[in-house]
């Protein structure tokens, strides 16, 4: 592949900036809705459960740590008129071979999980619609097909206006259950100062519950809705800002809702409920005993809507990145133009990499996940937060990037401050993993 170093797309002075305005927010709900998904409620309910309201601050403060990382990547697509893949490419073919690894067995294991992480709401809402010992394998693969269909037959617009809706049934729910609870606002307000747990591994845990809210690969998705959007110049730099800010409120929102959710009904009873996805579940049964059936059902509702906004936010974004790689690859450079026109999701490559989320992991619905695989997940996937954060870092202090848009010290310290977390944090994943049984 030819290397553009150096290359940029200037700023046009006939870029005049756009008022920032509610009307136009779009991309940031799509983001948000992605990137909080069943697995990160658990985590979230786990830690109010374990710590009460102590970690309220991590909370927070992790959304600000995905508010640096998605303004930086909306920033680049706008300020350059690249693309994410565009700038990774450019700072040599490691990046290349890195994402190709990554998003090929990520897709894979990623694709059982969602479909699911989405089929469990589906089986406790409708036992008695398949056999009892069919699991939720039926539902798993509907919530595939059903995800497949609507990603392969619409564009961007319509995309994000079911996003949308779906994100407003998460809104509805995950606040009525903290306004249920009825939340300690004293002891609330006092979790919001920065204070370690008193137990063994806190460090650990803490960063853990930083790192883990909103968003892995999404992230990175973000600066490809915001051109899917028809936002390609920096005329829609303050568009993108509030947008994004709104993206990382609303996923504060519903972090806060469940650590409140957790510290009311779980810490106060000493009550444990699984980790993952079954830990909803878990969450249900407590909930209809406490509060009736009626609330348990629409928590498994907004329970249905995490799980199934993150399956087709990542069917959507993250084939959208498939497709610029295989562009890419071809020696064709895709500008923030080209997506905006919807070419990529009209091409064979975004439509691979869509059949390749949904029909291959299907597989491991029936013979489980393979254990070499799963190990090879976990360090990638944790390995692409650092990538993510320390690249953008390189790009965006670089000439590849307009000196008017280029990282100031704000940008660079939260960017950096994300890359050495995630580092800590992949390293941690790394010498969790069980090596011994691997080889």
């Amino acid at each position: 592949m030819a290397d553009t170093k150096g290359t940029t797309h200037p700023t046009r002075d006939s870029d005049h900036p756009r008022k920032s305005s509610w009307k136009y927010i779009g991309p940031g709900i799509v983001v948000a809705a992605t990137g909080v998904g069943a697995g990160d409620l658990v985590a979230t309910l786990v830690a109010g459960s374990n710590f009460g309201y102590t970690l309220l601050w991590a909370a927070v403060l992790g959304c600000l740590v995905k508010i640096s990382l998605a303004e930086a990547a909306g920033r680049w697509h706008l300020a350059t008129g690249r693309t994410l893949f565009d700038g990774w490419a450019s700072l040599g073919r490691w990046t290349t071979w890195f994402f190709v690894v990554y998003v090929v067995i990520w897709g894979f294991v990623y694709g059982a999980a969602a479909m699911s992480s989405s089929a469990l709401p589906l089986q406790a809402l409708f036992p008695d619609v398949f056999p009892a010992d069919w699991s939720i394998k039926p539902w798993a693969i509907l919530c595939g097909l059903v995800g497949l269909v609507f990603v392969w037959f619409n564009r961007y617009a319509v995309f994000e206006k079911v996003m949308t809706v779906l994100v407003g049934v998460m809104f509805v729910v995950t606040v009525y259950l903290a306004i249920r609870v009825t939340p300690n606002l004293g002891d609330a307000f006092a979790g919001l100062l920065p204070i370690l747990p008193d137990e063994k591994d806190s460090i650990l845990n803490t960063l853990g519950l930083i790192g883990g809210v909103g968003g892995t690969i999404t992230l990175a998705a973000y600066g490809y809705w915001v051109n899917a959007k028809g936002w390609t110049n920096t005329s829609w730099m303050k568009v993108m800002r509030l947008d994004n800010r709104v993206a990382y409120i609303t996923t504060g929102v519903f972090v806060v809702a469940m650590l409140f959710v957790g510290a009311e009904l779980l810490h106060a009873s000493h009550t444990a409920i699984a980790t993952g996805d079954k830990g909803l579940l878990d969450l249900t049964k407590i909930l209809e005993s406490e509060y009736g059936t009626a609330t348990a059902k629409l928590f498994l509702i907004g329970f249905f809507a995490t799980s199934f906004t993150s399956l087709i936010g990542v069917w959507h974004g993250v084939s959208l990145m498939f497709a610029d790689f295989v562009e890419r690859y071809r020696a064709e450079r895709v500008g923030g133009e080209k997506v905006a026109r919807g070419d990529l999701e009209r091409n064979w490559p975004f439509r691979i990499y869509l059949l390749w989320l949904t029909f291959p992991p299907m597989i491991l619905l029936f013979q489980g996940q393979p254990f070499r695989l799963v190990i090879l997940y976990g360090v990638l996937g944790a390995a692409f937060m650092p990538f993510l954060a320390l690249t953008l870092v390189w790009l965006l202090n670089s000439s590849r990037t307009p000196s008017a848009w280029r990282n100031g010290w704000l940008s660079n310290g939260m960017l950096t401050v994300a890359g050495l977390l995630f580092v800590v944090l992949c390293a941690k994943q790394i010498w969790d993993q069980p090596w011994s049984e691997f080889f």
